[in-house]
């Protein structure tokens, strides 16, 4: 081999390793904290909240809130990966919730309005003198 060819050699093995050290700091790099992700929970969850759904759904609430909690404790512990996860699973546990509580809202409503509806038939065939 010619001096050429190893001044060559090693200048591609330096780069290589250069390349190599950015690509590591990079991983090593903080991932921002999911910021967008813990917010849209602790909306779904404020939105629950005010839909009643601690009434009607306190377990799932109850699930939504834990995970914000979990998501946050992962944040503070710099695995913004998992609170991430946690995060959306508290979103979607609240947004569970509230869906939840819409559905047995009304089938209560339904309920009432069957019930009122049975109760006017009644006097209307009362009224007009017909049997059931």
């Amino acid at each position: 081999m010619n001096a050429t060819s190893q001044a060559h050699r090693g200048s591609r093995v330096r780069i290589a390793v250069g390349v190599t050290g950015v690509l590591m700091l990079a991983a090593c790099a903080s991932t921002p904290p999911p910021t967008a992700s813990l917010q849209a929970a602790q909306l779904a969850i404020s939105n629950a909240e005010r839909t009643d759904a601690s009434r009607y759904a306190p377990g799932e609430l109850s699930e939504a809130r834990a995970k914000l909690a979990s998501a946050d404790t992962a944040v503070k512990e710099q695995r913004m990966i998992l609170a991430e996860r946690f995060a959306e699973e508290s979103r979607a546990e609240a947004e569970f919730a509230s869906a939840k509580t819409a559905d047995v809202k009304a089938k209560a409503v339904n309920h009432e309005m069957t019930r009122s509806t049975d109760t006017l038939v009644e006097e209307m065939q009362r009224s007009s003198g017909d049997k059931p």
